[in-house]
């Protein structure tokens, strides 16, 4: 039988506010970026000391390897880094120098989008050579997944709701992206296709389908709406709405609580740490409504349990694969 393994996608960040810069070269594959830009993110890195992304990817692949190995499953568990280090092309050598022969991987975003996912799977087959990999295209509607925000959601509906003097309604968010990168093909006819397919990217359909499952576990919440956050200073528009204009509509409503839930994160980092905690804290404040945010999912044994059986189906469809390659 071929030797197995898990390999974890995500993002990637900095270790000190030094290495922004070339952290910020990876984000934008090698552009310029304007100094004022670079300077503004050191601020907000210096502003929270320090973005776990890292530390919490790392744990959350022991806490799938534990999950595997309780179901029998004899697999390591890797965790890669498009734009930082552990790097993808590095961490998909390492498996290959191990003698992984075939590998289930998954990407920590659940949304499938063109500049994650299929940014996340271009940097693993570069380096993949003759290992065979089953790759997990988007997980949005995963009930675990739902169950898990679900489970941090209710928690700070419990503690907010008697302050409040009743249930509290909710803005869901994920990270905006540009609108350049979800348009389909036919939209640029006669423009080279960078992407494969010709289906539209389902980036922002997924992530408010995972909004509605989330809202559907949590029957009490009186209201929600659904924004796009953390739109980027790279040319042309980024879709939305934004947080920024949903909360001056929310404020119009007459409402004065609100939680914020970040849907498309999997644990805590700058753009929770300070587009949420700071930002949008002081923004709503400005509007005369308190926001408060649901505990990040981070090291929750629902997300593991997830993740693990994302990776279980993975090295399934492989091994079923090897089996019927037997067989011809």
């Amino acid at each position: 039988m071929a030797k197995q393994a898990v390999l974890l996608l995500a993002h990637g960040t900095p270790d000190t506010v030094e290495e922004i810069p070339e952290y910020l070269r990876n984000v934008v594959s090698g552009r310029p970026m304007p100094e004022h830009v670079i300077e503004e993110i050191k601020h907000r890195y210096t502003l929270i000391g320090h973005s776990p992304l890292t530390e919490i990817s790392m744990e959350q692949g022991k806490m799938v390897e534990a999950e595997l190995a309780m179901e029998g499953v004899d697999a390591q568990v890797y965790v890669g880094m498009r734009n930082w280090k552990p790097y993808i092309p590095d961490v998909v050598r390492k498996l290959c120098a191990d003698g992984v022969e075939e590998v289930a991987v998954v990407c920590l975003a659940p949304q499938n989008s063109r500049t994650s996912v299929g940014l996340y799977r271009r940097a693993v087959q570069a380096e993949s050579g003759s290992l065979k990999i089953d790759f997990t295209e988007g997980w949005a509607d995963n009930p675990l997944l739902a169950d898990a925000f679900a489970v941090r959601l209710r928690e700070a509906q419990e503690k907010l709701t008697p302050e409040a003097g009743g249930p509290v309604p909710v803005l869901f968010t994920a990270h905006s992206v540009p609108c350049r990168t979800v348009q389909t093909p036919a939209a640029n006819e006669g423009q080279p296709r960078h992407w494969p397919g010709e289906r539209a990217d389902p980036y922002a359909q997924e992530a408010k389908h995972t909004a509605e499952l989330v809202a559907a576990r949590v029957p009490q919440i009186p209201k929600w709406w659904f924004a796009f956050q953390s739109q980027g200073a790279s040319g042309g528009p980024w879709i939305g709405p934004t947080v920024e204009d949903t909360l001056t509509s929310i404020a119009s409503e007459g409402v004065k609580t609100v939680l914020l839930q970040p849907i498309g994160f999997l644990c805590d980092h700058v753009e929770i740490l300070y587009d949420v905690d700071i930002a949008f804290k002081d923004y709503a404040k400005g509007l005369g409504i308190r926001l408060e945010r649901p505990q990040s999912l981070n090291a929750s044994l629902t997300l593991a349990r997830a993740i693990a059986g994302l990776a279980m189906r993975g090295l399934g469809r492989l091994q079923e694969n090897e089996s019927a390659a037997r067989l011809n």
